[in-house]
């Protein structure tokens, strides 16, 4: 929901990074606006449409490597990972799964040999996600020796992007700076131990993929395959966190391999393989019928209720600000943000994967002063969906924020977020 609250407030005018403190690539937020930043069944019908067209892409790259039987078989398995891989292939488009179909695009100009197209689809990538990076690399692999090519195309969407965004400064410190140093701070204490153990979950989850690619290989030493499916491994392994969605850039150097490899094997071996598509069909399909006791539903069914409580009484123009990592109140809501901060990860430090149970600040620069800059602010309702979950994180414990917080009382609550509003004079 992040890039998408991001997205209305550029649908108001704002400048991304400049009036938007935003801490991922630019396309990422851009491409809602697409469809004019809209949630509900418009949101799902684009999730489907960009799910299908990363399908005809697989399809494509398959049939330009081999033939029909194996472009059908990236396809077909390809829309069965996405419907049970992850959650975040049911959410709204992150930007893990947003590359997806960039990756496929570029890969498929790779193996066509046309660097320049490949290059622009990774350079799109980039902007979606900055592990293009290793997208990039990956096509270096089929187009050798056209890399200057490769290279100019990189840089094109990626100067007209430069050229589109509010602040470059401002870009640099919240999509570079700030990540950087979230990616330097593992959320677990054991993140090797973490690594191993969700990469082989993983695989084990994907046991279809791994046999066919492990057929393929069997047969073929392919040098650039392989070195596709290292490189987009280590940009899982970047970072050491191992979220579900990373696995989303491994997807597709694994998928090809495995369609080849199975499309060219016995019938019984064949029939085996896609029997351990049960494991995800049996580990996650039950829970299709008992999706509204899942514990993210809850959560947003509690943000419905506390955006219902806060529009009562709302006035035409007026303001919002959220402290926490709520995105989904400015969606439900539909409020213009009072500050630059959609989130308050800017005005803490601390990363939202980990803030609802952990105090230890990541980011120190610049931290005071954004609360300074909120405390200047007179948003006319302020929704605290954090500190019911950790108190160390609570507004009043901010010195900078205790005066501007007396010009407010509370209005209502949910079981995770106070609802406030600014006493008028």
């Amino acid at each position: 929901m992040f890039p998408l609250a991001a997205a209305l407030q550029l649908k108001r005018g704002a400048a991304l990074y400049r009036d938007v403190w935003f801490d991922k690539p630019p396309l990422s937020a851009w491409i809602y606006l697409l469809w004019g930043a809209a949630s509900g069944p418009t949101l799902r019908i684009a999730g489907a449409v960009y799910d299908l067209v990363a399908c005809g892409l697989a399809f494509a790259v398959a049939q330009e490597l081999w033939a029909r039987r194996e472009a059908y078989l990236a396809a077909g398995l390809l829309a069965f990972y996405l419907t049970f891989d992850t959650h975040a292939a049911v959410l709204p488009l992150g930007a893990d799964l947003l590359l997806l179909v960039p990756h496929l695009a570029a890969i498929l100009f790779a193996v066509r040999k046309q660097p320049l197209l490949a290059g622009v689809a990774a350079g799109v990538g980039f902007l979606m996600n900055a592990k293009g990076l290793f997208v990039l690399a990956a096509c270096a692999l089929f187009v050798w020796p056209g890399l200057p090519l490769l290279a100019v195309g990189f840089v094109i969407p990626c100067a007209v992007a430069l050229a589109a965004l509010g602040s470059i400064p401002a870009w640099y410190e919240q999509a570079w700076h700030w990540p950087s140093l979230y990616a330097a701070s593992p959320v677990v204490s054991d993140p090797v131990r973490n690594g191993l153990l969700r990469t082989g979950n993983w695989l084990g989850f994907h046991t279809t993929l791994v046999l066919g690619a492990g057929l393929y290989y069997w047969r073929k030493r392919d040098w650039r395959i392989a070195a596709w499916t290292v490189l987009a491994l280590a940009g899982v392994v970047l970072g050491w966190r191992f979220f579900p969605r990373y696995f989303f850039l491994l997807l597709p150097a694994l998928l090809l391999p495995a369609a080849r490899g199975l499309a060219d094997c016995r019938k019984w071996c064949l029939g085996l393989a896609m029997a351990a598509l049960l494991i995800p069909a049996a580990r996650f399909g039950t829970k299709y019928f008992s999706v509204a006791t899942s514990p993210d539903l809850a959560m947003d069914r509690d943000s419905r209720e506390a955006a219902r409580m806060a529009l009562q009484g709302a006035k035409p123009g007026s303001t919002l600000y959220v402290w926490g990592y709520r995105p989904e109140l400015f969606v439900y809501t539909n409020l213009p943000a009072a500050t630059k901060y959609i989130d308050s990860q800017a005005l803490t430090g601390v990363p939202a994967d980990r803030h609802l149970t952990q105090s230890t600040v990541v980011l120190t620069e610049g931290t005071r002063e954004a609360r300074e800059e909120l405390a200047r602010a007179k948003p006319d309702i302020v929704m605290d969906g954090l500190s019911l979950f950790n108190a160390e994180l609570s507004m009043e414990r901010y010195p900078e924020l205790r005066r501007w917080l007396m010009d407010y009382r509370e209005t209502g609550r949910t079981k995770g977020i106070v609802i406030y509003r600014r006493i008028f004079q």
